[in-house]
C-alpha cells in the first residue's frame, strides 16, 4: 500500500488551475476545474480528484477536449434550455447548465436544462452543492462510457451513469446524494489499481467474465450494478435520459474516458433546479427540514452504530477535516503529478509526511 503526503487545499487547487491553464484553458475555466477536483479530494472522493489530472490532460493534448469551448445556451421551452458544451471539459458547462435552471426555476418554478457534446464532469455532488449554495432542490443525471452489462449480458453497454440530488436544509445540513450504479465507483476501482490494492470480492469481473478482487484486471473488465436489476435499470434511466433525450451520444457509445482516444465523448447530462417554496412558505419548508433532521438523529440505532447521519453529511464532516489536516495524496498519485508538473514547467508543491497542523 502506498504511504501519502499530506496538502493544502488551497495549494493543490492553484496547482491544479496553473496546469490546466497552460493547455491554453481560459483562466476562468481552469481556476473551475481546479477547485472541483480539489473539493472531490476535501469530501474523501478521491477517485475524483486530483488523481485524474494526468488522465485529463492526455485528452487535451489529444484534442479530443476543446480547451476555449463555444458553450451555447438556447432556451427551447418556457422552463428548459439546451447547453452545447463544445466538447469543454464537463465541468464548466455543467456549472453552466446548473446556473441556467436556477435562473429558469426562478421565474417558472422548476427548471430543466439538458447539455449535450459533454465530457466527464467529475464528483455529480458539485453540481448538487452549487445548487443548494443558491438555494435550491436539484437532480442531476449523467450517462457515461459502458462499465456495466445490461441485466443478463455480458458486456458492458451502461455507463456507470451517476445521479446526483441536493435538497437544502434549515438549521441543520442538507441533504446530498451522489451513487453512481455500480457497486462500487468505477474510478475508485481504477484507484485502487494504481495504488496496487486489491477490491473486495463480488464488485468486478475480469475481460473473460470471471470475478476478480484485482483491481487493474476489474478496471479493463465489467463493474456489476448495484442491487442486481434495480441498478441496471436504473442505469437504462440515466441513458435513456441523459442520452437520448438530450441529443449526446447513448447506448453504448459514449467513448471511454480511459481507452478510448479516437474521438471526443460526447457525454449527456441533465439538470433539475427546484424552488423549494412551491408548495409552502420556505420558512415552513426550513422548519420541516429541521424536523426530518432531528428525527433522524433521534432514530434507534443498529448494533456498533454510534450516530445515523444524513446523507452528505459524512463528507461534509471529513471536508472540515482535511481543511484542517490537508488532503492526504498517495505518493504513486504524487509522482504522476510531479510528472506532469516537470513537463508543464509548473510548481508542485510541497507536501508533509504529516497531517498539517499536527505536531510531528
Amino acid at each position: 500500500m502506498s504511504s501519502v503526503q499530506y496538502f493544502a487545499p488551497e495549494a493543490l487547487a492553484t496547482f491544479a488551475a496553473d496546469v490546466f491553464a497552460s493547455t491554453g484553458m481560459s483562466s476562468d475555466h481552469a481556476v473551475t476545474i481546479g477547485a472541483d477536483l480539489v473539493k472531490a479530494n476535501l469530501r474523501g472522493i478521491d477517485s475524483h480528484g486530483v488523481s485524474r489530472i494526468p488522465m485529463y490532460l492526455e485528452r487535451l493534448r489529444a484534442g479530443l477536449v476543446n480547451p476555449r469551448p463555444d458553450i451555447k445556451v438556447t432556451e427551447v421551452a418556457g422552463a428548459v434550455a439546451s447547453v452545447d458544451a463544445d466538447n469543454a471539459m464537463g465541468f464548466v458547462p455543467s456549472h453552466t447548465a446548473m446556473d441556467e435552471a436556477c435562473r429558469l426555476a426562478t421565474k417558472s418554478g422548476i427548471g430543466l436544462v439538458g447539455v449535450h457534446r459533454s465530457t466527464h464532469f467529475g464528483m455529480g455532488a458539485l453540481y448538487a452543492l452549487q445548487a443548494i449554495e443558491a438555494g435550491y432542490i436539484s437532480l442531476i443525471f449523467t450517462n457515461s462510457s459502458p462499465a456495466i452489462p445490461m441485466w443478463g449480458g455480458r458486456t458492458t453497454f451502461l455507463g456507470a451513469s451517476p445521479i446526483a440530488a441536493g435538497v437544502p436544509g434549515g438549521r441543520h445540513p442538507p441533504y446530498v446524494m451522489d451513487m453512481a450504479m455500480t457497486v462500487i465507483a468505477r474510478g475508485k476501482i481504477r484507484l485502487a489499481a494504481m495504488r496496487g490494492e486489491p477490491i473486495e470480492p463480488g464488485l468486478a469481473l475480469d475481460v473473460d467474465g470471471n470475478p476478480t478482487t484485482d483491481a487493474a484486471k476489474a478496471f479493463e473488465g465489467v463493474c456489476l450494478p448495484f442491487g442486481g436489476v434495480k441498478g441496471s435499470v436504473l442505469g437504462t434511466l440515466m441513458d435513456l435520459l441523459s442520452g437520448v433525450l438530450t441529443g449526446a451520444n447513448f447506448g453504448g457509445d459514449v467513448k471511454s474516458l480511459y481507452f478510448d482516444h479516437s474521438e471526443p465523448q460526447n457525454v449527456g447530462h441533465l439538470f433539475f433546479a427546484i424552488r423549494p417554496d412551491l408548495f409552502l412558505s420556505l420558512t415552513d419548508f426550513e422548519a420541516r427540514m429541521d424536523t426530518f433532521h432531528e428525527r433522524i438523529k433521534a432514530l434507534p440505532r443498529a448494533a456498533g452504530v454510534d450516530e445515523i447521519m444524513m446523507p452528505g453529511e459524512p463528507e461534509a464532516r471529513r471536508e472540515a477535516e482535511r481543511r484542517r489536516t490537508g488532503i492526504p495524496v498517495t505518493d504513486n498519485v504524487v509522482i504522476d503529478l510531479t510528472t506532469e508538473a516537470e513537463r508543464i514547467g509548473v510548481v508542485f508543491p510541497q507536501g508533509s509526511t504529516e497531517p498539517l497542523g499536527v505536531a510531528t
